[in-house]
Order: C-alpha cells, then sequence, then structure tokens
C-alpha cells in the first residue's frame, strides 16, 4: 500500500501508542479514540490500520473494528520497518546535504529545484517543515538562509552545556507545577524501557521517549521560554539522532536516571530532582561526545 507522507506518521503514531502503552494481543485499537490522540481525522487512522493490516501488526473483525495481532512488543520488526521509512525523502536528502556542508548558508529555491529535480510545490512544503523546526527562515526578497544547527561534534556539545543549564532551572522555577497522571505515565513508559523495551524498541521510539520525558518536565516549569527551547533543541537533535547506530545498554541506564528523577519530583523533593537531572545531562554529555562518532549517520533517500 502506497501512503502519503501523513498516513505514515499516523501509522507511525499508532505503532507508537500501541508499543508505549504495552498492548497485548487481542487489545483493540479505537479509530475515534487514535484520533484524538493523534490529532487527525478518522480517515489517515483508517488507512494506517489497514496498513498495519496488511503487514500483520493487527487484524480486522468486521462487527468490532481492530485488534492488535501480537503483542506490542513483540512487533520490533514492523516498528523498524515502518520507522525507518523516510516520511519524505527529500527533507532527509537536504538535512543530509547540510550537515555534510555540501549546502550553502544561504539557498534559492531555483538552485534548490535543479539539484534535488523536484517542484517548486513539493520543495516548499519540505522548506515549511525545516522553517517551522527552526533551522532554516526566509529571506526578505528571495532565498533562504540556514540557522545554526547541530551540525559538528561542538554544537553538539553546545546543545547539552545549554540543557544543562536550562532544564534543571525549570524544576525549581517558583511556577513549578507535576502533573500526577503525566508523570505516572512517564513512569510506566522508562519501567517498560529498564524492564526490556531497551532491547525491541527502535531508535526513533527510544528517542521519543526520551525527549517526551524532557519536554514533557519542561512543560511542567510553567515557563514559556524554557517550553520552547527544550523543544526546539530537540527537534535539531533529531536530525542527528533518528539514524544513528546506538549501543542498547546506556539506554536502560538513561531510564533508570529517568526514573530516579521522576521519583524525586513525586516525593516534593525539587532540589534533588533538579541535581539529579543536572547530572544525567551532563553524563549524556560525556558519553555521546567523547565517543567520538556522534556524526557517523547514514540518511536514508
Amino acid at each position: 500500500m502506497s501512503l502519503t507522507p501523513l498516513q505514515i506518521r499516523v501509522t507511525r503514531e499508532i505503532l507508537a501508542l500501541a508499543r508505549k502503552d504495552d498492548l497485548d494481543q487481542g487489545d483493540r485499537l479505537a479509530e475515534s479514540l487514535l484520533a484524538e490522540r493523534i490529532g487527525t481525522s478518522r480517515t489517515p487512522v483508517n488507512v494506517a490500520l489497514r496498513h498495519l493490516a496488511d503487514l500483520g501488526a493487527v487484524f480486522y473483525d468486521h462487527n468490532r473494528g481492530y485488534f492488535l495481532a501480537k503483542p506490542a512488543r513483540e512487533l520490533s520488526d514492523i516498528a523498524t520497518q515502518i520507522f525507518e521509512e523516510p516520511e519524505e525523502p527529500l527533507y532527509l536528502k537536504i538535512a543530509e546535504d547540510r550537515l555534510a556542508k555540501r549546502l550553502p548558508d544561504v539557498v534559492s529555491e531555483a538552485d534548490l529545484m535543479r539539484q534535488y529535480g523536484v517542484a517548486r510545490s513539493v520543495l516548499r512544503k519540505v522548506l515549511s517543515v525545516m522553517q517551522e523546526e527552526g533551522w532554516l527562515e526566509r529571506q526578505v526578497g528571495q532565498g533562504w538562509q540556514f540557522l545554526p544547527m547541530i551540525d559538528s561534534v561542538e554544537a553538539y556539545e553546545e546543545s547539552y552545556v545549554f540543557r544543562t543549564a536550562i532544564e534543571p532551572t525549570g524544576i525549581l522555577s517558583p511556577d513549578f507545577r507535576c502533573d500526577r497522571e503525566e508523570l505516572e505515565e512517564l513512569r510506566r513508559r522508562q519501567q517498560f524501557i529498564v524492564d526490556g523495551g531497551y532491547l525491541t524498541m527502535t531508535s526513533v521510539e527510544l528517542f521519543e521517549a526520551n525527549s517526551e520525558l524532557h519536554e514533557t518536565m519542561a512543560k511542567w516549569s510553567g515557563n514559556r521560554f524554557i517550553v520552547q527551547s527544550v523543544r526546539r533543541v530537540d527537534r535539531l537533535r533529531r536530525l542527528v539522532e533518528y539514524r544513528q547506530a546506538r549501543a542498547r545498554k546506556p539506554r536502560q541506564e538513561q531510564a533508570m536516571e529517568h526514573l530516579a528523577i521522576l521519583d524525586a519530583i513525586r516525593q516534593h523533593d525539587l532540589l534533588k530532582a533538579a541535581g539529579l537531572l543536572r547530572d544525567h545531562l551532563e553524563g549524556a554529555r560525556r558519553r555521546k561526545v567523547h565517543a567520538g562518532d556522534v556524526f557517523n549517520v547514514e540518511f536514508r533517500s
């Protein structure tokens, strides 16, 4: 089945939700609830479920709807296949060329259309996504300018120094308010990773679980600038981290550190939580930057 970019995204979201919720074989996937959680209409959800049925991940009962064909944690092969399919090949190609410094700081639409052999309408959709993610902006008049992004080991390290400065500060904000239901959901997902999910989840799923936790804690800070900053850095990190080969064991250790931070928040010991978060980010910086292969990235087009 040939899917549109939206349908590919919804397919990924459905599978990610099933695996985050650790659904079991036979659990129902209600189209209306999925559409509500993903934030889309039922039409792309229905297409995505039919695609998942073709792949053997779900099955359809004419009278009752769609159900998981096997436990979500056993869908690793299908998850890998779905998450590694490029949602937009042109996006990934431009990202690859920019990270490899094959594109100048300022580019024109005409040059990009010739270089990649695409129509203006296709190109503009991709450029709009890049603009929204904060690594490209339209110039006055004509052309587009690339903004600073995580395109070197030095920039990658700077992103961690920045996060270490603002994320613990968010926990210590006078407006910090933890949502108890969100906290318990985050704890459950991180515990799943600790208990073996780190062995079966794709690199994309692991990154998204990580970014979800950090962005949620930033939201609890009550400071709109901290929230926006953490989200923007995460978007830039995705370009580098989505397609990196990752050692599995550190993911389990990071999830254990996440649980310790959440437990300190649950116990209202925000000073301890901020310290643990600072140590967590500093440890991640040392592991990833000093590994020396941060930018051994392969983009698929």
